[in-house]
C-alpha cells in the first residue's frame, strides 16, 4: 500500500512544474510520515479488532494491552499488574485497584487466567 502510494506521488511530482530540490525532499518527508502515522493507526485497529472477541486476561496482559482498556490510563495500568495475581476480574473492586464504575467499563473485556 506505501509503495503504491510513493509510486502515485512520484509520478504526480514528475508532471508538475520543475520544483526546487529542496523543497521536493521536504515534501517527501512530510508525506512519509503521514503516512507512517496513519499506517500506526491502521495497525492499532487492527490490533484492537483482534482483541476485541477476546477477553483480556488480567495476570499476563502488559501494561500497553492493559491502557488499550476503555479508561485505564498508565496508573490504572500500574495498580493492575502491581497486585496481580487475580482469582477473578472483581478482584479489581474488592482490592481496591478499580473503582465499581471504573471495572464496569472493561468487566465484559477481562477475565483472570491462572
Amino acid at each position: 500500500m506505501v509503495a503504491g502510494l510513493c509510486l502515485v506521488l512520484a509520478g504526480c511530482f514528475s508532471c508538475s512544474v520543475k520544483q526546487n530540490p529542496q523543497q521536493l525532499k521536504e515534501k517527501t518527508a512530510q508525506t512519509t510520515a503521514a503516512l507512517k502515522s496513519d499506517a500506526k493507526a491502521v495497525a492499532a485497529g487492527v490490533r484492537e479488532g483482534w482483541s476485541r472477541d477476546k477477553p483480556l486476561d488480567l495476570n499476563h496482559a502488559s501494561k500497553t494491552q492493559l491502557e488499550s482498556l476503555p479508561g485505564v490510563d498508565a496508573a490504572e495500568a500500574d495498580r493492575i499488574i502491581t497486585n496481580r495475581p487475580y482469582a477473578h476480574p472483581e478482584d479489581l473492586v474488592s482490592r481496591g485497584v478499580l473503582t465499581q464504575r471504573e471495572y464496569g467499563k472493561i468487566s465484559d473485556r477481562v477475565t483472570a487466567k491462572k
